[in-house]
């Protein structure tokens, strides 16, 4: 096989391929399997009709665009292969020349990444906001743990912000109900911006029996730029009891004896969540410099492409379109840039790191993380879940060269931030542990079902292990 490509722009090329009918002799006997056992003809068994009588009854050209059709994308993966191409998209692809026992000559034109150089990125600077750790937001967290262990008391009286009200909803377009906006006894906070907007503002105030009617508009999804109409009727009203904040709470919510000592915990993981809200500020900027000092053009087919699937139901208006138009790209070029770091630097995705992708993933999607990795694989999409990861790989190292400082001048020390973000995973996993109530069986069923889950299980186990020895170590030393 031999192949020369010809630049048609900076963002597409175009492969011309010539197969010579030698490489194609499996394909042509499998073509000649095929047809035997689809075709009938009188005198012979089916799938045992000689490849002379294929050629006389149903004709030597169905043969060969049979096998075409299945020697082409092995070929144009060879020549994207051999002439070192990083195609994005699908490629046109077109047979120009069939010469019968001796080529078969095909073109194939199809986006690529453009080429662009990368500016040196150790030490790109950004500055975050100061990471406020202060008695209120410990405070807030201790709120939220009390209302986990809190009580929802019957009134009869209005609703107000942090009652809890039970609702039958029912949203419809142009008087037609829409399952999707539609709920019967539903529970939900009052403030807490749980639902659609205007919610709040049409549930507050309202007493048992009574309802209301607000209209929204989506912003993206099927019903995006379309104003729905939703009636709420309150079935009930129920006022938060909370337990005091105490020592005998302390005992009862967590390990610890003491509120002193609980109060203390919650510290220390809002520390953690506000280093990760650091890490996170400073990766969004460190990006967006990226994005703002690489220039290059992009595949404005793929663009449209992407954004053509985004509105195939039919929704948006034109700003609606002009605004996923212009994400699109942005997703597009960051995703160039990451995968040409990726590239420089050699970065390769390891089983662990993959893991524990589909682990923070999957609920995404309302699966578990076995099921997603299912689903990823019958979709064809495991390549997809390996770029993702070496992405955020590629812009994990930027961030690690950063020099990331804080409102007050301060360097912002983000090396603990894998280690906070594993101890905030540990945390989740084991509150999703208590509230879904699973037998420890159910755990080791379903982990059984997923080697890769299994090691990630393993390594998350391991880290808690570690921890909890530290724990006692310090608990010994102060004894």
């Amino acid at each position: 096989m031999t192949s020369s490509v010809e630049t048609v722009s900076p963002t597409r090329v175009k492969l011309t391929v010539e197969v010579p009918f030698d490489d194609m002799s499996e394909n042509i006997a499998n073509a000649y399997k095929r047809i035997a056992s689809q075709v009938t003809i009188p005198g012979f068994r089916k799938g045992k009709v000689p490849s002379a009588i294929i050629d006389q009854r149903v004709g030597r050209g169905a043969v060969l665009e049979e096998a075409i059709n299945e020697a082409l994308p092995v070929a144009y993966d060879s020549a994207i292969q051999e002439n070192e191409i990083i195609a994005v998209g699908q490629p046109d692809v077109e047979v120009t020349e069939i010469a019968d026992g001796e080529k078969v000559v095909f073109t194939a034109e199809v986006d690529v990444r453009p080429e662009f150089d990368l500016p040196d990125y150790s030490g790109i600077a950004v500055s975050v906001d100061d990471a406020e750790v202060n008695d209120e937001k410990v405070d807030e967290q201790l709120d939220e743990l009390r209302k986990r262990f809190g009580t929802a008391v019957p009134v009869e009286r209005a609703a107000a912000d942090e009652d809890v009200v039970l609702l039958d909803v029912e949203g419809t377009l142009d008087g037609e109900r829409l399952e999707e906006y539609s709920a019967t006894a539903l529970s939900y906070e009052v403030g807490s911006a749980g639902m659609v907007s205007g919610a709040d503002e049409a549930i507050r105030g309202l007493s048992d029996g009574e309802s209301a009617t607000f209209t929204f508009t989506p912003e993206e999804g099927e019903f995006s730029g379309k104003e729905i109409s939703l009636k709420v009727d309150v079935k009930g009203v129920r006022e938060r009891s909370l337990p005091d904040a105490d020592d005998e709470f302390a005992q009862m919510a967590s390990e610890f004896d003491t509120l002193d000592e609980l109060k203390a915990d919650l510290r220390t993981r809002v520390e953690r969540m506000a280093l990760v809200e650091q890490g996170m500020a400073a990766r969004e900027k460190v990006l967006d410099h990226l994005l703002e000092v690489i220039d290059f053009p992009i595949p404005e087919s793929l663009v449209a492409a992407q954004t053509d699937e985004h509105f195939q139901d039919g929704h948006g208006d034109d700003d609606h379109k002009a605004e996923v138009e212009e994400t699109t790209r942005k997703s597009i070029k960051t995703q160039f840039i990451l995968d040409k770091i990726a590239d420089t630097e050699a970065l390769a995705v390891g089983q662990e790191e993959l893991s524990q992708w589909l682990v923070t993933q999957a609920p995404r999607y309302g699966m578990t993380p076995d099921q997603f990795a299912q689903a990823l694989v019958e979709a064809g999409q495991v390549q997809m879940a390996v770029a993702d990861v070496r992405r955020g790989k590629a812009l994990a190292l930027v961030l690690q060269k950063a020099a990331v400082t804080d409102a007050s001048g301060n360097e912002v020390n983000l090396s603990a931030l894998d280690e906070a973000v594993e101890e905030e995973m540990i945390d989740e996993l084991e509150e999703e542990l208590e509230e879904e109530a699973l037998t420890q069986a159910e755990i080791d069923e379903a982990v059984a079902n997923d080697p890769e889950l299994q090691a990630t299980v393993d390594a998350v186990m391991e880290k808690a292990e570690e921890l909890r020895e530290a724990a006692e170590e310090a608990a010994d030393s102060e004894k």
